[in-house]
């Protein structure tokens, strides 16, 4: 069955088929509006700047000075001879480690000890005329008893008595002298320490008065090291120490070239006067040195530990930037805003700055592209491998 459409109706829907047409390219344009307005919107919004970002740490931080320093041992010793003879043994080699009492060296003993015995031998001679003179003695008193004989003999065998008495005394100081003399021909070394080059040979003659002596023995371990400080922290370490009571305080030996920990020791003492001439202090540590890191002669930073900072709040040392009011960090708010803070810092040790006031644990700060921000404009963390400013591509070449 066939539906017939008037001439009417046809006009109202081809009108209503023009309007319905209008009306979408009226939507599609206002779309196309929209969208271009909303990405000029975004062209004319600037990008996040890239910049790299720390946190405010919180933890215990060692305060510390540290002076440049001469390793030197702990005792240092020149054996020398004390009796003239030939050194008929040399019982040591020449960077050998020796423990106080070992022998070293022999001097001829046989002058000495010959000198020994007739030491001896003398004293027993003057013993029996001793004996002889006090059994005089005796029968001089029962005769002086008797009338027999005159008060001047009997008082002149009791001189005679305290005469030999004395000369025993001196025989006895001639046998300690001997033996003393005889015990010096056998050289022991005075401490535990290293034998370094031997300076006489065997089968030369050697003299008390030499000043050559034998062999230089150096204690190595222990071992001290000098170094110095500037006179403006003598205050520091003494309260520090006065803090410590009678714990020492500890020092740290490190390599002057790689910073690399050689040893661990505790301070001895804090010079009893400043230098004038350089204005800096003399302090002596000693350190355990049974691995051999640390050498006399060897030069290296020593690090004087004054005591511990408990919860303190650190950052990065290059987060900190100097303001035209004074020192500030640059803080990344939660919406990725920056601003600029003033900060107050007590100390900057090892690439960190300990923070006195203006930052809290957990703040988020700029160290790295503060050249390229302002306060109000939006940051992003740069991409690991990225270098955000001068500081990451200066810490590139070195």
């Amino acid at each position: 069955m066939r539906t017939l459409v008037g001439p009417g109706r046809r006009k109202i829907l081809l009108v209503g088929g023009v309007i319905a047409a209008v009306l979408a390219i009226v939507a599609v344009r206002a779309v196309l509006h929209r969208a271009d307005a909303e990405e000029k919107a975004k062209a004319a919004q600037p990008a996040a700047i890239p910049v790299v970002t720390a946190t405010v740490a919180k933890e215990d931080v060692p305060i510390f000075l540290t002076g440049i320093g001469t390793v030197q041992p702990a005792q240092t010793v020149t054996v020398k001879v004390r009796v003239d003879g030939e050194l008929q043994k040399v019982a040591f080699t020449e960077g050998q480690d020796v423990k106080e009492g070992d022998l070293l060296a022999q001097i001829d003993p046989r002058p000495y000890q010959a000198v020994l015995d007739q030491a001896v031998a003398q004293k027993g001679r003057d013993e029996a005329t001793l004996a002889n003179a006090q059994k005089d003695l005796e029968r001089y008193t029962t005769l002086f008893a008797q009338d027999s004989i005159q008060q001047q003999t009997l008082d002149t065998q009791k001189a005679t008595v305290n005469q030999l008495k004395a000369t025993i005394q001196s025989d006895q100081a001639q046998i300690d002298n001997a033996r003393v003399l005889l015990a010096y021909t056998t050289i022991r070394s005075p401490v535990t320490g290293r034998t370094g080059l031997r300076l006489v040979d065997a089968g030369n003659i050697v003299h008390a008065a030499d000043t050559t002596g034998l062999v230089v023995i150096n204690q190595i371990d222990p071992i001290a090291v000098v170094f110095t400080l500037p006179e403006e922290h003598v205050p520091k370490v003494n309260e520090a120490m006065q803090k410590a009571g009678a714990t020492p305080l500890q020092a740290q030996a490190l390599g002057r070239e790689t910073g690399e920990a050689l040893a661990t020791g505790r301070l001895l003492l804090v010079n009893n006067q400043i230098d004038t001439a350089t204005g800096t202090v003399q302090l002596k540590a000693q350190f355990p040195n049974k691995a051999h890191a640390l050498w006399p002669g060897q030069y290296v930073n020593v690090r004087l530990v004054l005591g511990t900072r408990h919860d303190a709040a650190t950052v990065p040392e290059s987060a900190v930037q100097r303001g035209p009011e004074g020192l500030i960090a640059y803080v990344v708010k939660p919406d990725d805003s920056v601003e600029t803070r003033p900060i107050r810092v007590a100390r900057t040790q090892e690439g960190k700055a300990i923070i006195d006031d203006g930052l809290a644990p957990g703040t988020r700060v700029i160290v790295d592209g503060q050249y390229k921000v302002k306060p109000g404009v939006k940051v992003a963390e740069a991409k690991q491998g990225a270098p955000a400013g001068p500081i990451a591509q200066q810490s590139e070449k070195r």
